[in-house]
């Protein structure tokens, strides 16, 4: 049955990063199908957010959901039945370097259950397709730009067609020009109906391409749909 619920769903939550806490009873939606950006200085809490979206940190006060699963209440053993609905993208790639791209990408399809070698070889192709590197396979990471290693992180966090793609500052390290044409694809993404949460430092991505924005400050949730702010360049 069809679920109009949100798909990130937090309630009075508090973040913590070690024994600090960085934010404190936030709660905010994001709903299927929606373009969230997520600001706030280094240290404002939004890397640990995200971890504890997808069960990398322990929730200890609140309520959260995603896709479904309660955060507070996941067990070990559901972490990797969320992950197959939430891709996962970090700055730094964590590519396996020795491996081909299509190995990277089996690699993951066997950690998530895939078995048939015909289906596996189908969604390879596939999800490189909808990046827009047809012929790199059999590549290696280093053969690759940054942007086109960066496609690659985001073709292996859309295998298992995830109802959101969380992203922690994907265009980092990226020259600006090819940090919007990393945007503008996971624009196509969100149209085609995944939801995505980005955390970003880049205030010209976003001011290039508008969308809802969470800022984290002093500890406490900012979000344009309801609350008014500033965005400047220098705050992050």
């Amino acid at each position: 049955m069809f679920s109009t619920d949100p798909v990130v769903r937090v309630k009075e939550a508090t973040i913590f990063q070690e024994h600090n806490s960085v934010l404190d009873t936030i709660t905010f939606d994001v709903d299927k199908g929606e373009f969230v950006f997520l600001v706030g200085r280094t240290g404002s809490g939004k890397s640990s957010l995200l971890k504890t979206l997808y069960a990398d940190l322990p929730l200890r006060l609140g309520d959260i959901s995603v896709a479904g699963f309660s955060i507070r209440e996941i067990k070990s053993h559901q972490v990797p039945l969320l992950r197959r609905k939430v891709g996962i993208i970090f700055q730094d790639f964590q590519l396996f370097a020795d491996r081909t791209v299509g190995e990277n990408l089996n690699f993951v399809m066997r950690a998530t259950g895939w078995k048939e070698s015909a289906k596996m070889k189908t969604r390879l192709a596939e999800v490189l397709m909808q990046v827009g590197l047809g012929a790199v396979e059999k590549k290696m990471p280093h053969q690759l730009s940054g942007g086109e290693q960066q496609r690659v992180v985001i073709a292996r966090a859309l295998i298992n067609e995830p109802l959101i793609l969380i992203a922690d500052e994907p265009t980092g390290n990226l020259d600006p020009e090819v940090a919007s044409g990393i945007l503008k694809l996971f624009q196509q993404i969100n149209r085609s109906g995944t939801a995505v949460l980005m955390a970003t430092h880049s205030y010209g991505l976003i001011r290039r391409f508008p969308a809802r924005v969470l800022k984290c400050e002093a500890g406490k949730m900012l979000d344009s749909h309801k609350d008014t702010f500033e965005l400047k360049n220098e705050e992050f």
